[in-house]
């Protein structure tokens, strides 16, 4: 796709295009995005995760409930994402409220992950402090023994959430930073979708 955005009238059908040429061109993750969220004095915070899913109702993460995101997500249910394929020179951002998945696509998605990234779900007490390696290699060892080669449930305090989008950009690279932007908004989410071409 060009950087002619003058067809693109649904954002969420121009992130379909553009990603799917993220996965055949970024050797790794075309999925990663940062997550942007806020502390309770108002301090910004901002890291790496993969994107899991997404649709016009929103794009998916999953996390552990008591992390430093999620204290945060409970906090104040807004965020902000950034794509940047690098190799294709474009990048995405999403701001929007933020919403727990349902129990059933959180349980669905953690059936589907490998059994060791499972078992690091219980193990793990994310942003926590560590007293060493060897206590979290203890924790996977234990709970490898307590749940052997059964169903692993998924712990009551890892989901996913779901960022609903009411902003929507995309910049194109080009030559003498005259970028291509063009950016979707929505006053509601049953709203319709209102494009605007940015300056550089």
């Amino acid at each position: 796709m060009s950087g002619d955005f003058s067809g693109a009238d649904e954002p969420v059908k121009l992130f379909a295009d553009w990603f799917k040429e993220a996965e055949q061109s970024e050797p790794n993750d075309p999925n990663a995005m940062s997550v942007a969220t806020v502390d309770q004095n108002g301090m910004p915070n901002v890291r790496m995760v993969l994107l899991k899913g997404y649709d016009p109702a929103g794009f998916v993460f999953y996390t552990n409930f008591e992390s430093r995101k999620g204290q945060e997500l409970a906090v104040a249910a807004k965020a902000a994402l950034l794509f940047h394929w690098k190799t294709l020179r474009r990048q995405v951002r999403v701001r929007g409220s933020v919403e727990v998945v349902s129990e059933a696509e959180a349980d669905a998605y953690f059936a589907s992950r490998a059994r060791g990234s499972r078992i690091g779900a219980w193990a793990s007490k994310q942003s926590r402090p560590l007293e060493s390696r060897f206590a979290l290699e203890k924790a996977v060892a234990e709970y490898s023994l307590k749940f052997g080669i059964g169903a692993i449930p998924r712990p009551p305090y890892w989901s996913g959430y779901r960022v609903v989008p009411e902003l929507i950009e995309f910049w194109h690279d080009r030559q003498f930073r005259l970028h291509d932007r063009i950016e979707f908004t929505r006053a509601s989410v049953d709203a319709p979708w209102e494009k605007t071409r940015l300056y550089p």
